[in-house]
């Protein structure tokens, strides 16, 4: 595509912020509008996986990232009650070497950060809320809440679970919820007084689960994000929680994992959320990626990852094709058959928990695997 196109991005999260990075580095006129008024330190860490670090590899963005993150020697899987180990899955040199990327754990503000210091200074709008789009020929007319209007030659909704721009791709459409909230908590690693916690373990249980790991190499901080079975009636995005209300979810468990939550100072609850499948991911000149049309559960700590890829293979796909509609087509030939893998995976929560080969998913490049439906 000729390369003075317009592009609007809605949505300077992970994915969006990758494919704006990406696209403006190619030439192209890149504007990103963020409903938020700033981007804050959530308390909330993330897995960055292989196929994840060759992409931000691609970007010169993975450096200073890996300096800071966790870099786990192997995954754990636990059994709830005993403690039994399950599975180890070898990470460190062993992994690098085997998917071709190193695997990091770190704070998702961190990875966000690294990030949005590949996307050109002043294209990202924020305080940016899309209420509405209207297509008139070849322009895309954009409708914020503050009353702005902005156009653009083709539009990406990279806008999450929530997406507004996915109303006009596929009509109305709303997030649901799974009937499961995950807890999360974030603290200083002191206040666990001298117990012995792994740089990486998922404890696994007959109802629920709780992932416990370091954020960064000096491991001042202790992450826990845990999913559980709950109600949720909130408009909110996120509540804050009682200690004993995730205690109670997570009974029984074995000692370290009650001495990770009663020691937690703050805890917060969010709603697990995820979307209809839908098979169409474009209109006209409209295009999601992300959550936005493949929100899955996250059982697979993929979600990200699969929004990062999306912004890779379209970014491919918008500099190859001749035109948008070529582009849209190529783009979701390539990715829908590896998301939908992955939502069905992460809908089982079974990913890793007995001896398991990730090699598809991490081994994976989105900047140099083959464009197209591979067989």
């Amino acid at each position: 595509m000729k390369r003075g196109t317009r592009i609007a991005i809605i949505g300077a999260g992970l994915g969006g912020a990758t494919a704006g990075a990406l696209l403006q580095r190619e030439g192209f006129q890149v504007r990103l509008y963020e409903q938020a008024r700033s981007f804050e330190r959530i308390g909330a860490g993330i897995h960055v996986s292989a196929n994840v670090m060759k992409v931000l590899r691609y970007l010169d963005a993975d450096e200073r990232l890996s300096q800071i993150g966790i870099h786990p020697d192997v995954f754990t899987s636990r059994k709830w009650d005993t403690g039994e180990v399950l599975f180890e899955l070898p990470l460190g040199k062993r992994g690098e070497q085997k998917y071709g990327a190193s695997y990091i754990t770190v704070h998702r503000h961190d990875l966000h950060a690294a990030i949005l210091e590949k996307v050109q200074p002043g294209t990202i709008k924020f305080g940016k809320r899309l209420t509405d789009v209207k297509l008139d020929g070849a322009v895309a007319h954009l409708m914020f809440d503050d009353a702005s209007v902005a156009g653009a030659d083709v539009v990406i909704g990279a806008d999450g679970v929530n997406s507004k721009l996915r109303d006009a791709v596929t009509g109305q459409s709303k997030s649901r919820f799974t009937g499961a909230v995950a807890h999360r908590a974030i603290y200083p690693s002191t206040l666990l007084a001298g117990v012995a916690v792994r740089n990486c373990t998922k404890w696994w249980g007959p109802n629920s689960h709780i992932l416990i790991y370091y954020i960064e190499q000096s491991r001042k901080e202790i992450y826990l994000v845990t999913s559980a079975k709950g109600d949720w009636h909130s408009q909110a995005a996120w509540e804050f929680c009682t200690r004993e209300e995730v205690a109670s979810s997570f009974e029984g468990f074995h000692p370290e994992v009650r001495k990770v939550i009663e020691m937690a100072p703050q805890l917060t609850k969010w709603p697990i959320l995820d979307i209809q499948p839908i098979d169409k991911w474009s209109e006209r000149n409209l295009v999601l990626l992300g959550d936005a049309c493949h929100a899955m559960m996250p059982y697979m700590a993929s979600g990200a990852a699969m929004a990062i890829e999306d912004a890779a293979v379209l970014a491919r796909c918008l500099v190859q094709a001749d035109d948008f509609a070529s582009a849209f087509a190529l783009y979701q030939e390539t990715r829908m058959p590896r998301v939908s893998k992955v939502q069905r995976i992460s809908a089982k929560n079974t990913f890793l928990r007995y001896p398991t080969d990730p090699t598809w998913v991490f081994a994976y490049d989105a900047v140099s695997d083959p464009l197209g439906l591979q067989q």
